[in-house]
C-alpha cells in the first residue's frame, strides 16, 4: 500500500515534470502573427524637429504597414540654420537614410529628396516617385503621411491628379478647429495646403496643433528610456540633444509627428475624430468659408500612451533581435 508520504513525492514530481523546459523542436516564444494591412509613404521635413525621426523609425518597425518610399520635404529658411537654410531637403533625405543605417534595416524603402523652394509644386523627383507607388497596382491600400508641408504632395497631385483616388492622406498641421490660425506645416507652404485641401479630392486626416500638442513625452524619461534602450535608442535620443538656439526646452518635447504611426499602423478606434466640412485657407492662416462638396477628418484627442507603450516595445523587440 502507498502511504500519504509515497503519495506526495508522486504528486510533486508530477508538479516538477510539468515545470520543465519544453521538448527540443517546440516553439519557446510564440508571438501573436501579425501582417501588412497597409503601404505608407511616409513624408517629412526631417532636417528639422527629430520628433519626424521618431515616427519614421516607428512606422518602419511596425509589422502593421509596410513603408514603400520616404520623401523629405524643406524647412521655413527663417527657422533654417547654417546648411540647412538653402538644402534641407537634401540633408533630411540623408538623415532618413542615416536612420535607416543605424537601426540595420535589412528591407528599406527608397528615399527621395524634394525641392528645397518653399513653394516650388513643379513636379521633380520626390512627386513622381509619389505618383509612381500612387498609380502603381497593389492589394494593400495606400497611405501618404505628412509631418511637415505639404509641398511634395502637391506636386505630386498636379503632376498626376488621379493619385487623389488612390490614397488616404494622414498629415500633422493647421490650427485649432474651428477657427485656425498661425501653424507651422501650415505656414510653410500655405499654397500647397490650399491646393490639397481646396483644390483636390484626396481623403484628408488633419492632425491639428490642439490634437498634436498632446504627445508629450517626458524629457527626463526619453533620456532614462530612448538612450539606454539601444546605440540605435542612443542615436534618436542624441538628435533631440542639440535644438535650434530659439528654442527653450521645458519638462517635456512634444511628440507631434508619432500620431502618424498611431493612426496607419496601430489603431484609430482609442481616438477620437470629427467629420467636417473643408475649409478655405485665409492669408493669416484662419479657417474660411466651406469648400463645396469636400469632408475632411478631424482628429480631436488621440492616444499618446498607446501610441508611446508600442514604439518603445518596438523598439524593446528590436534591439534584442526579434524584428
Amino acid at each position: 500500500m502507498i502511504d500519504r508520504r509515497e503519495l506526495l513525492a508522486m504528486a510533486c514530481a508530477g508538479v516538477a515534470a510539468g515545470l520543465q523546459p519544453a521538448a527540443a523542436g517546440a516553439k519557446p516564444d510564440r508571438t501573436i502573427p501579425q501582417k501588412p494591412s497597409a503601404r505608407v509613404i511616409v513624408d517629412n521635413d526631417f532636417a528639422g524637429d527629430p520628433d519626424g525621426l521618431v515616427a519614421l523609425a516607428h512606422q518602419l518597425l511596425s509589422p502593421k504597414t509596410r513603408t514603400v518610399l520616404i520623401t523629405s520635404s524643406a524647412l521655413a529658411p527663417q527657422f533654417a540654420e547654417g546648411e540647412a537654410k538653402t538644402r534641407s531637403a537634401a540633408l533630411g533625405r540623408d538623415v532618413a537614410l542615416e536612420l535607416m543605417d543605424r537601426a540595420r534595416f535589412k528591407d528599406r524603402p527608397p528615399v527621395v529628396a524634394g525641392t528645397d523652394q518653399i513653394g516650388n509644386h513643379q513636379p521633380g523627383a520626390a512627386a513622381r516617385a509619389i505618383v509612381i507607388e500612387a498609380m502603381r497596382d497593389d492589394r494593400l491600400p495606400l497611405y501618404f503621411t505628412c509631418g511637415g508641408p505639404l509641398t511634395n504632395l502637391a506636386a505630386a497631385l498636379a503632376l498626376e491628379p488621379a493619385i487623389a483616388k488612390r490614397m488616404t492622406v494622414v498629415w500633422i498641421g493647421g490650427g485649432t478647429w474651428p477657427h485656425g490660425g498661425w501653424e507651422y506645416n501650415l505656414a510653410c507652404d500655405g499654397d500647397a495646403a490650399r491646393k490639397v485641401i481646396e483644390q483636390s479630392a484626396v481623403p484628408l486626416w488633419q492632425v491639428p496643433q490642439n490634437a498634436y500638442r498632446q504627445m508629450q513625452y517626458s524629457v527626463a524619461a526619453m533620456r532614462t528610456e530612448l538612450r539606454s534602450i539601444s546605440p540605435f535608442g542612443a542615436w534618436l535620443y542624441d538628435r533631440f540633444t542639440t535644438p535650434p538656439s530659439f528654442v527653450d526646452v521645458g519638462g517635456t518635447w512634444p511628440l507631434g509627428d508619432s500620431p502618424l504611426a498611431l493612426l496607419t499602423a496601430i489603431s484609430s478606434e482609442s481616438s477620437e475624430s470629427v467629420e467636417r466640412e473643408a475649409r478655405r485657407i485665409l492669408p493669416d492662416f484662419r479657417y474660411g468659408e466651406p469648400v463645396p462638396d469636400r469632408k475632411i477628418t478631424v482628429f480631436e484627442k488621440l492616444d499618446a500612451r498607446l501610441t508611446f507603450d508600442d514604439f518603445f516595445a518596438l523598439m524593446r523587440l528590436h534591439a534584442r533581435g526579434d524584428i
